[in-house]
């Protein structure tokens, strides 16, 4: 059922939107990131058991997804990628062998280590975010160890050097990236304390703390997401209800609570003018919001059958749109989303 934009707005009585089941990977994988580069959609895959980073590429003959090019290393858990200048830089976070970052080498179509990351700071990485603040590129590492810190690097145009370290010792498993009221902002989710949020001083050129997020103790990550200019957060749980916050102003504030037992991810994504919220789950089915601007939040639209998701990630290419799943333990799948006709 495809249409324009227009004949969705006209037909949506008889048509729904859905994640349909497009590609099976054969491989496990915790985290999955996609990205622009030479003018073309690529996402890249950490897998922990065999200690690589995987680069998936569209085949716009064969119309599915392929094996790009890898990255070895042990235990790998994030591979974020970051284009700066239009050179393609890869942090490769791991749990053992130290943590280290790959340029691409465009010449020889492979990708070489240029840099190795402070093993006294970085001890045991569980999530990596970049961004770009004031015109200059940053990337901030989230350590989960009781003697690591979580350390602000910062790119000098020849290599990345430690900027700022926040949070030493406080086992810190994500940090999401967010523009609130024009100004940068950091988010720091802990196993030993309530979700800290930190702004950009510009005049110090530093993170300073402004504030935490009451009554969520034990939250494992946090994501945000938009609705018409206002800043939305998920928070998951993986013991208790994960929970969606509305920015207020001066301090985040709960929409709605999902029971999530078992949950390692809670993250928004947008389609279009669809925004979705997909909690997966180690013991149930991934289930599937969709956001409904009437109500002011989030309605149960569908289930995913993944074993153990992580994250997810969407890739818009040969307008289709595909949710790309990593999988902890089954293999990784892919989604493409459609609009289903249901006037039959």
């Amino acid at each position: 059922c495809y249409f324009s934009y227009l004949a969705v707005i006209l037909m949506l009585s008889w048509c729904l939107p859905e994640f349909a089941a497009y590609q099976s990977l054969k491989f496990e994988s915790i985290s999955v990131e996609a990205f622009d580069f030479g003018g073309e959609q690529f996402v890249v895959f950490a897998q922990p058991f065999a200690g690589t980073c995987s680069f998936l590429e569209w085949d716009h003959v064969e119309m599915n997804f392929r094996i790009y090019d890898t990255i070895e290393g042990t235990s790998t858990v994030v591979c974020k990628p970051m284009v700066i200048d239009g050179a393609l830089f890869v942090v490769v976070a791991q749990l053992f062998g130290g943590s280290h970052i790959y340029r691409r080498d465009l010449s020889a179509s492979r990708f070489i280590k240029i840099q190795d990351i402070d093993i006294l700071k970085i001890r045991k990485p569980n999530d990596v975010e970049a961004f770009t603040v004031d015109g200059e590129s940053f990337f901030v590492i989230a350590d989960s160890s009781k003697a690591g810190s979580t350390t602000v690097y910062k790119w000098n145009g020849n290599g990345f050097y430690s900027h700022q370290s926040l949070h030493p010792w406080y086992r810190d498993t994500d940090v999401e990236y967010v523009e609130i009221s024009g100004k940068a902002h950091l988010i720091l989710s802990s196993s030993s304390q309530r979700p800290v949020v930190y702004q950009w001083n510009r005049g110090l050129k530093r993170f300073d703390r402004r504030t935490d997020i009451p009554e969520m103790e034990d939250v494992f990550s946090v994501k945000h997401f938009r609705v018409k200019g206002e800043v939305f957060i998920c928070l998951t749980r993986f013991i208790g209800d994960s929970k969606v916050m509305r920015w207020d102003g001066t301090m985040f504030k709960e929409v709605q609570t999902f029971p999530s037992r078992g949950s390692m991810v809670f993250q928004p994504v947008a389609v279009g003018n669809w925004q979705y919220a997909i909690l997966g789950s180690d013991y149930s089915l991934t289930q599937v919001y969709q956001w409904d601007a009437k109500r002011g939040h989030f309605v149960h639209s569908q289930e995913l059958n993944i074993q153990a998701p992580r994250a997810f990630a969407l890739v818009a290419v040969d307008n289709r749109h595909f949710l790309l799943s990593s999988s902890f333990k089954g293999k990784t799948q892919i989604y493409q989303h459609l609009m289903i006709d249901l006037s039959d």
